[in-house]
């Protein structure tokens, strides 16, 4: 049985967001993408449109000091939804965070268009970033 195209296409996003090329992240994502980042952190919000959400996902390695470090579970996909299973963790202002977290992607035309974050304790992560 071979894997659904969307679950190569996440690691693409994987690979290019670990290495932090922003460009080959570019060519995955659509410009017009919401992403949604639960919680009360400075992190949280509904970001519109692909510089929103970079400029997010970039917030996260600067609070952390550049610490912080997803590692890939598993990916799931089918036609509609892609859902990745994620583990993080980061150092900041002497806090830990290590933590699993989820996220589900909405993906057209090989383009990630709208995703989610699921965290394990939304509390707890918001405190590590607050």
């Amino acid at each position: 049985m071979t894997d659904h195209p969307n679950v190569a296409l996440f690691h693409q996003v994987f690979a290019a967001f670990t290495a932090g090329d922003m460009n080959a992240l570019a060519e995955l994502f659509h410009p017009d993408v919401v992403w949604h980042a639960p919680g009360q952190s400075p992190l949280a919000g509904e970001f519109r449109g692909r510089e929103a959400a970079f400029a997010a996902f970039q917030k996260e390695f600067q609070l952390s000091g550049g610490t912080y470090r997803p590692q890939l579970h598993d990916v799931l996909a089918n036609d509609r939804h892609t859902v990745a299973l994620l583990h993080a963790t980061a150092s900041r202002d002497g806090k830990e965070l290590d933590m699993d977290y989820v996220i589900v992607f909405h993906i057209r035309d090989g383009r990630i268009t709208e995703g989610w974050e699921l965290w394990s304790d939304q509390r707890a992560y918001d405190k590590f970033w607050s």
